[in-house]
């Protein structure tokens, strides 16, 4: 290959390894994500997209087709009775968050079964920060099933905790700042099996962020009845500006398109301003963005075994999301690790990340994109909290070629600064 950015001989070669290592898996995960970009072809089709709903609207927005549209493309994609993807939603914590307020009512009891939640929705729940306006500030209930020593799930625990009692269970499907294994769907049906063995009515609930499009199956096709994430990660492709969705069951997509607008009007208003022909490209462009994403995880895994470091997941591995966690070992290796990724970037590659403190987290983070959306995990990058054992979590990519550089100037970076 030229080498144009003046990769060592000894990352060139580890590269080439690596590549040998992962091929039969980036095999696999091409033929994932050719099913999941005919799934979404026939989604635009059964929706009858055309140019018309691209059109903007303004103030109230009753009669946007391009909306309804655009939900009725991605409950097709989910598997979902209906879905609700709107440009306002300003984060995947605030699509959970919705969620939640929609279907939980005050003394209601909800349980998460995969240990503690993600940083930034703790204050939301009221488990952090004694924030105003969480759900314990409601009145809601919350506890939690820890996870076993492995990471894995405890499902006897959950069985043993859970009883009629409960509105909730919880699951969040990506590991988040841990090293605990992410969620397959067969995993995700497994503790749907668990969960309907001792509450038939309860409502299961899955942070889905960074997995979708990463199987075949859907999580909504083995039992969870409302999922939700983020426009900015795999389902925007790259392409939506901002956003979120929520995907389910009728009853409860409509609950939640209450809270995001006003009981009795929920989905029906909300004009789209003009971002609607970037959410549909979004959407097309998804299925493709997302495996292009997987296919530069399991890259970084396999070189970064080659190098002799600890990875998660391995490069052979099955995978529920797009994030590769490595083990770096010092905040020195993690740093440069960074600088390597942002220096790889399109835009900013002029730009050093340093750790510094960010709302919702309890260490310093340090971050690194060169993103054409601000904050967008679909896109190239690499980001950690500075505390043992000074792992890295990446993501995104949204062509592979890119992905691969960005991989090999952090392994490159890391090299020449021991």
């Amino acid at each position: 290959m030229d080498n144009l950015f003046n990769i060592s001989e000894e990352i060139l070669k580890a590269s080439e390894k690596a590549m040998e290592l992962c091929s039969e898996k980036l095999k696999e995960i091409d033929e994932i994500e050719e099913y999941n970009q005919h799934k979404m072809i026939k989604a635009f089709q059964k929706a009858q997209i055309s140019e018309s709903h691209f059109t903007a609207t303004t103030g109230y927005g009753y009669g946007d087709r391009g909306r309804d549209a655009l939900d009725e493309v991605y409950a097709y994609v989910f598997d979902a009775e209906d879905a609700l993807v709107r440009y306002n939603f300003v984060s995947g914590t605030h699509a959970l968050t919705t969620a939640l307020f929609g279907v939980l009512r005050p003394d209601d009891k909800m349980l998460s079964v995969t240990g503690t939640p993600y940083d930034t929705l703790r204050s939301a729940i009221g488990i952090e920060g004694n924030y105003s306006g969480s759900l314990i500030d409601f009145g809601i209930k919350y506890e939690e099933v820890e996870l076993k020593p492995d990471g894995t799930v405890d499902l006897a625990a959950v069985k043993e905790r859970l009883d009629d009692t409960y509105k909730t269970v919880y699951i969040q499907r990506s590991r988040g700042y841990s090293l605990r294994p992410t969620l397959t769907c067969e995993d995700i049906e497994n503790i749907v099996k668990t969960v309907r063995s001792v509450n038939k009515d309860v409502i299961i609930m899955l942070d889905n962020c960074y997995g979708e499009f990463i199987e075949k199956k859907q999580p909504l096709s083995v039992g969870v009845d409302l999922m939700a994430g983020s426009m900015i990660k795999n389902p925007g492709g790259g392409i939506s500006p901002t956003g979120g969705y929520i995907a389910g069951r009728k009853d409860l997509v409509e609950m939640c398109s209450f809270r995001l607008t006003t009981p009795g009007t929920g989905k029906e208003i909300g004009c789209t301003l003009g971002v609607n022909r970037e959410m549909f490209l979004g959407a097309y462009h998804a299925p493709h963005a997302s495996g292009e994403a997987l296919k530069t995880a399991v890259f970084a895994s396999a070189l970064f075994k080659v190098l002799g470091y600890d990875v998660s997941p391995n490069y052979n591995e099955n995978r529920g999301d797009i994030i590769q966690v490595i083990k770096l070992g010092t905040p020195e290796a993690l740093e440069k690790f960074c600088i390597g990724i942002q220096h790889a970037s399109a835009v900013d590659s002029f730009v050093t990340p340093y750790p510094d403190d960010m709302p919702g987290y309890e260490d310093k983070v340090i971050m690194a994109a060169g993103a054409f959306t601000l904050g967008s995990s679909i896109e190239l990058s690499a980001d950690a909290p500075l505390r043992e054992p000074y792992a890295v979590w990446m993501q995104g990519s949204l062509n592979f070629h890119s992905g691969k550089l960005g991989v090999m100037l952090a392994a490159n970076e890391i090299f020449n600064n021991k």
